[in-house]
């Protein structure tokens, strides 16, 4: 897919975003994380994690923005939990155990990203790294590497 195509799908996926209907909204969201590195998409997808209608957008969005586990989804999550009230934190939260409560690996390469977006120009994001580092240094995960004995 080339990226007139990809501007085309947030295009479609933004409108998708606007609509009354929190299962269309968190639809979207689950959709456009797929496509959070084209210019635009990332406003939108803040504003579905920070959704004011239905929490269950929230956590569908955080969800699918952790899942790839790359430096612009979880500089989206950062930054929306510096603006998120305490009922999307706590769903905010509970995707971030969901995704990084079972590898260690992963929750490590997660961490090692969040320091690096400590650094980032975004003041918010900045904050936000901070907040999810702390979320991630609490996981016990299940699966911790194999060590040779």
């Amino acid at each position: 897919m080339g990226q007139e195509e990809r501007r085309a799908a947030v295009t479609a996926l933004v409108g998708l975003a606007g609509s009354r209907d929190y299962r269309d909204r968190a639809d979207a969201g689950r959709a456009m994380s797929s496509f959070a590195d084209v210019p635009g998409a990332a406003a939108t997808l803040l504003g579905l994690v920070l959704d004011g209608g239905d929490t269950f957008v929230t956590r569908m969005t955080a969800e699918a923005l952790l899942r790839p586990r790359d430096d612009v989804g979880l500089a989206v999550i950062a930054e929306a939990l510096v603006a998120a009230d305490s009922q999307r934190s706590s769903h905010i939260h509970a995707a971030v155990l969901d995704v990084f409560g079972i590898f260690a690996s992963e929750r490590d390469d997660a961490t090692r990203t969040c320091e690096a977006l400590a650094t980032d120009p975004n003041e918010r994001v900045r904050q936000g790294a901070d907040v999810l580092l702390e979320m991630l240094n609490e996981i016990n995960p299940v699966l911790y590497p194999e060590r040779g004995y």
